[in-house]
């Protein structure tokens, strides 16, 4: 039977990547997203369900996966992409901001995995892919949330490794570097409050970076990260996670390469002007 795979956040970016790719190689996808109306071109596609799903709201990702389901008869696969980053620092940024970033990125994440699980554990097979970051491994100034976020898709995705793997479920991690989409844009929060004067270099440096043209295009093509998804949802071995990128690659070397902890801190103290 042709397998199927929900990918989460696909409206755009690297989400809207993967369910091309997908669909090339021949797979049915559920591309869901807070607002269909985002996917038009998406829809044209045969084996392409767009439907709503918003990972805050529990009713619509179990309405999204009753969908899937009811046209493909079974989803094998998940991609858990959907997310965002907020920066700011952290003492500053309204607790909304910060109960909204991990709710998003792991509370989101983990119900919609949730929601698919009992079919792929009557099944006894299936796959998980959790899109997390080199930002799950380390950390940049000002992105306490994020971060948050990040590390805890890394912990949780690790944990159900184990407990999965015995019911046939394979987990994957994907941690991408940068990528060209528009994350410094529509999916990218930033809290400020100019009133604490110790902060404005560091909150200047991050405003300066996110008016660079270059700097939130940097790293790779959306459709190069969609290859890496597509590569962990068809691994038939037990890799776990999935570096996306020479650049972050290269990058998270940097970080577990050195010989001291303090060494590498010291640096990017160095690179962030700290």
């Amino acid at each position: 039977m042709t397998p199927t795979v929900l990918i989460t956040g696909a409206s755009s970016g690297i989400g809207r990547a993967a369910a091309v790719r997908f669909a090339e190689e021949g797979w049915n996808v559920a591309a869901t997203m807070r607002n269909p109306a985002d996917a038009a071109e998406l829809a044209k596609m045969d084996s392409v369900l767009v439907t709503r799903l918003d990972v805050l709201d529990r009713d619509s990702i179990d309405a999204a996966v009753s969908a899937a389901t009811e046209r493909f008869g079974a989803i094998d696969a998940l991609v858990n992409n959907a997310g965002y980053g907020a920066y700011g620092p952290l003492e500053t940024m309204p607790m909304e901001v910060l109960r909204r970033q991990l709710d998003v990125n792991v509370l989101g994440l983990l119900a919609t995995t949730q929601a698919v699980l009992p079919g792929m554990r009557r099944r006894r097979s299936g796959t998980i892919v959790n899109v997390s970051s080199i930002g799950g491994r380390m950390a940049f100034p000002l992105g306490t949330p994020y971060h948050a976020s990040k590390w805890a898709v890394e912990g949780a995705s690790e944990a159900m490794h184990y407990e999965l793997r015995p019911l046939g479920i394979a987990v994957r991690i994907v941690e991408p570097g940068g990528v060209a989409t528009d994350f410094g844009g529509r999916s990218f929060v930033a809290s400020y409050d100019d009133s604490v004067e110790e902060y404005l270099p560091l909150t200047a440096m991050l405003a300066s970076a996110l008016s660079d043209d270059d700097t939130p295009a940097a790293g790779m093509q959306p459709s190069e990260c969609a290859d890496v998804i597509w590569q962990a949802a068809t691994h038939d071995g037990d890799r776990m996670r999935f570096i996306a990128g020479a650049q972050a690659e290269q990058t998270l070397a940097s970080r577990y390469d050195a010989d001291r902890e303090e060494d590498f801190l010291a640096r990017s103290r160095q690179q962030f002007g700290l």
